[in-house]
């Protein structure tokens, strides 16, 4: 979605509101494509002398594989994003609390989108504390110990093993 905001900037408009659908299923995380709903956007845009400032909510249907166990995590995320807009950065370029909207347009999609992927977690848990997969045969550890037969001792770690015996 493409906000032109020249009204919001000249202050002909106190505001402007948005209510939109976006679409991230064809957007690979790890390998897997997790949307599996569109991103609900909604917010506002409010006049703020020469400026502007931007309040949108998303909501969305996750879903993806546990890094460890490779369990399917289904979520649903809630998240708040704030963005204070300008028509120019001029000397403040290295300043990342202002978003520069250049011919008073904002491509909105562009923005959610990497507010929504800087706020997502990096590493994907089933739970806290999941146990992962046992290396030697493959069984979900959270599910109770494997009977392989035990786990062979790391070579570099042998020296260890026998001292505590």
């Amino acid at each position: 979605m493409l906000l032109d905001l020249k009204k919001i900037f000249s202050q002909e408009s106190e505001s402007c509101s948005f209510d939109y659908s976006m679409d991230l299923s064809s957007t690979g995380l790890n390998g897997v494509f997790p949307f599996v709903s569109p991103v609900a956007v909604k917010g506002i845009v409010e006049s703020r002398d020469g400026s502007a400032r931007l309040k949108a909510n998303v909501s969305f249907d996750f879903s993806i594989p546990c890094d460890r166990c490779a369990e399917r995590i289904d979520r649903h995320y809630d998240f708040a994003f704030s963005h204070v807009l300008v028509r120019s950065l001029e000397n403040n370029e290295d300043d990342d609390r202002f978003i520069e909207v250049r011919d008073e347009k904002l491509d909105l999609d562009k923005l959610m989108r990497e507010d929504i992927l800087l706020e997502l977690p990096t590493k994907f848990l089933c739970i806290d504390d999941c146990r992962g997969l046992c290396p030697i045969c493959g069984k979900n550890l959270n599910e109770g110990p494997c009977d392989c037969g035990g786990h062979p001792t790391d070579p570099r770690l042998e020296v260890l093993e026998k001292l505590l015996h």
